[in-house]
């Protein structure tokens, strides 16, 4: 006869490989294709190349930050690739058509979108309009915009010293985008580990009307939460602006795939209420190596985005898995 005990063991030992994946399996997974590209893939372990993988990822580590907070509290936000083109397209203008002084036009830049964005959190929040409904407007318009005031051409050139944000390195081998993205994830860090509103995005993701009951002021922190999502987004534009030292409508081009992407590769719930800064960072780096060795092994690029695909689907099914849906 089978007894309690022996029926919980099953359960049991789920939970426990349940747990146990969520910990450490994207960080073996990662490990593996390291070790798998350094065998194969040719100059992969090059300082070069280790800097270019860093550099290419630095941005979609920096908004992937944000987008954590955004998916952590059940929305989703699909307008950051082109916020990141408007924002070029806007320094660009400001900064060599206007003759802005360049500090003042990086401002103008970040605070603008902090207000579309927080005004799309707005609408959002008063109407109870869906997340994606919203920023899928604001990915359409900004992208449209992006191309009315740059004539669909880029905007050209920044002064010579603008080009250390992208550029530049430290110590001569370690790109500036790397550290401004280190620093980026260990102040999101902080922020859902050991602060009230940290703690509040999780509750609302979780469950918003307890949330609520519980005295959190859940409109705000939606509103907030859209707010830092526009602040990286214009930063992120910052860094690819200096890059290529030019003002670009067609910058940031799927980019909003690729960081949520990365998000659920991390192990952020899509239903909301679970997720952790560490977990998006390694989602980041096994994406950005996962394209760098396919691009380095030859891997036509089609198939490249099948891949990517692949293992999106695939992370989805292991946090559904994770997290099954109780009926």
């Amino acid at each position: 006869m089978t007894t309690t005990a022996e029926a919980k063991a099953p359960t049991q030992r789920a939970d426990w490989v349940r747990d146990l994946l969520s910990r450490s399996g994207l960080l073996v997974a990662l490990i593996v294709l390291f070790i798998l590209e350094a065998l194969f893939a040719p100059n992969f372990l090059s300082v070069r190349n280790m800097g270019s993988v860093l550099r290419a990822v630095a941005v979609n580590g920096m908004i992937a930050c944000a987008m954590t907070f955004v998916i952590i509290s059940g929305d989703i936000d699909v307008s950051v690739g082109s916020a990141v083109a408007w924002c070029s397209s806007l320094l660009g203008v400001l900064a060599i058509k206007m003759h802005m002084p360049l500090l003042l036009a990086v401002v103008v830049v970040v605070v603008q979108q902090i207000i579309l964005h927080m005004g799309a959190g707005s609408i959002r929040v008063k109407w109870n309009v869906p997340a994606f409904v919203v920023t899928l407007t604001l990915y359409m318009s900004l992208k449209g915009l992006a191309k009315v005031i740059t004539q669909a051409y880029p905007i050209t050139p920044f002064p010579d010293s603008f080009s250390f944000w992208g550029q530049g390195y430290l110590g001569k081998v370690i790109p500036v985008p790397a550290v401004i993205m280190v620093i980026t994830i260990a102040v999101f860090y902080f922020l859902s580990t050991r602060t009230v509103f940290g703690r509040s995005v999780y509750s609302v993701g979780g469950n918003e009307e307890a949330a609520r009951l519980s005295g959190i002021p859940v409109g705000r922190t939606r509103i907030t939460i859209f707010g830092i999502t526009g602040m990286m987004a214009a930063l992120g534009a910052v860094i690819i602006s200096s890059r290529i030292m030019a003002g670009a409508y067609n910058v940031g081009e799927g980019l909003e795939f690729e960081v949520i992407a990365a998000v659920v590769i991390g192990g952020t719930s899509l239903a909301g209420g679970s997720g952790s800064m560490i977990g998006t960072f390694l989602g980041v780096l096994f994406i950005g190596l996962l394209a760098n060795g396919m691009t380095l092994l030859g891997v036509n690029p089609y198939w490249q985005e099948v891949a990517r695909g692949l293992i999106v689907l695939f992370a989805v099914l292991i946090s559904v898995w994770q997290n099954p849906i109780r009926k």
